[in-house]
């Protein structure tokens, strides 16, 4: 027992060296409960990383009595602006007009090193075209794509992507696996990741033009990367796949389909715990077992989508989460930095040969 303590205590000290110097930029008024879940949600995720700190991209009015009320957030800034992107504006309006946004600023911090990532729950187009503006992709990266982790069978699988382009061609969904690859060895931990394009059917004359010859170019780079052809929908929760790559249409169709799936399987499961007295009682028997499967199916789990291919770490919050769902989505952005993705993600991509 004390053995355990003990490496429970040299692993809760080395998370927090690798925390201590991480400083997070958020968005405060990008979401639909903002800013009161952006300051909840940071002041949650202090639990988990206590020596991590932020900035608030916001108005100041109404943030500070929300981050002076909060003991864990006294060593945070709040850094002022009247300027917010709306939920509806085009991100070409949010390019000419945003740079003073609390949107704008937040990304600018990172762009100019006083910050390590950003996160925000506000505009995804908005976010998506300020971050490319800003931060600028990768060296060798043509479009940069929405990634998140995707709750399996096996555990944890990564898609991309999930809407930051709606058309793409071969060349994109190659790149596309490339960093998909990075980021399920370098953030998840999963050593040769296996990578798969999302198809209509496993059969190679299935699917359009450019998807196939994604696959044809993928076939031949064997060396460079884990491909093992098409996956069907069906197949994603199944965890067969540790990357799943798609264009962002089908990216996101697939993400919020799966989403509405699981609130309709928590739904039917409440709706059938109260039914009767006998399942009433039943529930009590298993209730630790029922709130462990609601949590698996929780989508504010896995909040936080992940912005790969930009010199830079962006996350993406759901803009209807709450305090729970914005935390994870920070938590996200800390592991970014923690395992210096960015650095990492260049040096893989500078290695490859695309024969395209």
């Amino acid at each position: 027992m004390l053995l355990v303590k003990l490496f429970l205590y040299i692993l809760n000290f080395i998370g927090v060296i690798l925390t201590n110097s991480i400083h997070l930029s958020l968005d405060a008024m990008g979401g639909d409960n903002a800013p009161q879940i952006i300051v909840d949600g940071a002041a949650q995720s202090k639990i988990r990383y206590p020596d991590v700190k932020f900035s608030f991209f916001g108005n100041k009015n109404k943030l500070l009595p929300l981050v002076s009320s909060s003991k864990t957030l006294k060593d945070s800034q709040i850094i002022h602006t009247d300027e917010i992107i709306g939920a509806n504006q085009k991100p070409s309006i949010a390019v000419r007009k945003g740079k003073n946004s609390s949107m704008g600023l937040a990304i600018q911090s990172v762009k100019t090193g006083q910050t390590d990532a950003i996160v925000s729950a506000g505009n995804t187009g908005a976010l998506m075209a300020m971050t490319k503006l800003f931060l600028r992709p990768i060296e060798g990266i043509t479009r940069p794509a929405i990634a998140a982790y995707f709750p399996t069978i096996r555990g944890e699988s990564c898609m991309l992507d999930l809407g930051a382009n709606i058309e793409c061609d071969a060349k994109n969904l190659v790149q596309f696996a490339f960093m998909g690859q990075a980021f399920a060895n370098i953030v998840m931990g999963v050593n040769n990741p296996t990578i798969s394009l999302l198809n209509i059917g496993e059969e190679e004359q299935k699917g359009l033009d450019y998807i196939k010859e994604a696959s044809q170019i993928l076939t031949k780079l064997k060396d460079q990367i884990n491909y093992t052809g098409f996956i069907e929908g069906d197949k994603i929760a199944q965890g067969i796949s540790d990357v799943i790559i798609a264009d962002g249409f089908s990216g996101n169709v697939s993400l919020k389909t799966a989403e509405g799936t699981a609130l309709l399987v928590t739904s039917y499961l409440k709706k059938a715990l109260s039914s009767s007295l006998s399942s009433k009682i039943g529930y009590l028997f298993a209730k630790r077992a029922i709130n462990d499967f609601k949590l698996q199916m929780d989508p504010r789990k896995y909040n936080g989508a992940v912005f790969l291919g930009l010199n830079g770490v962006a996350v993406k919050s759901h803009g209807g989460t709450d305090a729970f769902g914005f935390a994870n989505a920070i938590c996200v952005a800390i592991d970014m930095v923690k395992y210096n993705f960015i650095s990492d993600l260049k040096k893989k991509i500078s290695k490859i040969e695309l024969i395209i």
